[in-house]
């Protein structure tokens, strides 16, 4: 596999040794607004962050066709690829929205990697609530955090709450928020506040990392 662009954001002052690497979600690309933002206040917090995009959606982007996802070998593959491409996998945490993150959760303990986040789970498939993705997560080894909003249309609380998943998984809910952290305006919640706790706890969970030798 030849090369993978990269899209990098670098920290502000002193760099974290910890690299975060995000993939997208299965429709909109690495440099949508919600990865945009996600990526600029982990680089605001010290954290080099790289964004990469399956072929699909570098296909799309040169096409300006939307494709429909890679196979599940091809998009593992090129999670792999991009680990090797960086190098120090015990220095990366990685992760990103819904299928980006699951993909990444599905290579985390073969490539060793130091940790994994998953920014909107998808559990299950919208409107199949039995058709469950949660196998590989019984006996995940790598630390990982899902950040999953409340009413999460994929995998809710209630939902998740029944899941036998992994000791080494910790999942925060963020109130009322959508597969994409947006509360409803009749929450009393908003789309910045989630957002800003998504990233302190990102922030906190590279942070409880630095004594794990991985």
């Amino acid at each position: 596999m030849s090369e993978i662009p990269l899209l990098m954001n670098e920290p502000r002052g002193k760099a974290s040794p910890v690299t975060i690497v995000l993939a997208h979600g299965a429709g909109a690309a690495m440099d949508s607004p919600f990865m945009e933002e996600m990526a600029q206040a982990l680089a605001m917090e010290s954290f080099r962050v790289a964004r990469f995009e399956f072929p699909y959606m570098q296909q799309s982007r040169k096409t300006g066709k939307r494709g429909r996802p890679d196979f599940p070998s091809v998009l593992e593959s090129t999670w792999l690829a991009v680990i090797q491409q960086l190098g120090f996998p015990s220095s990366l945490v990685i992760g990103g929205k819904s299928m980006g993150g699951r993909i990444a959760s599905m290579v985390a303990d073969k490539a060793d990697v130091k940790g994994l986040v998953c920014l909107g789970y998808p559990f299950h498939p919208a409107g199949s609530p039995k058709t469950l993705r949660v196998a590989h997560l019984e006996n995940l080894k790598t630390p990982a955090l899902f950040l999953q909003g409340e009413r999460d249309t994929l995998g809710n609380r209630e939902e998740i709450s029944g899941y036998a998943l992994s000791a080494s998984i910790h999942i925060v809910f963020l109130p009322d928020g959508d597969h994409s952290f947006k509360p409803r305006k009749a929450s009393g919640h908003s789309d910045k506040e989630n957002m800003a706790q998504a990233i302190k706890e990102i922030v906190a969970f590279c942070a409880g990392l630095q004594g794990n030798p991985g």
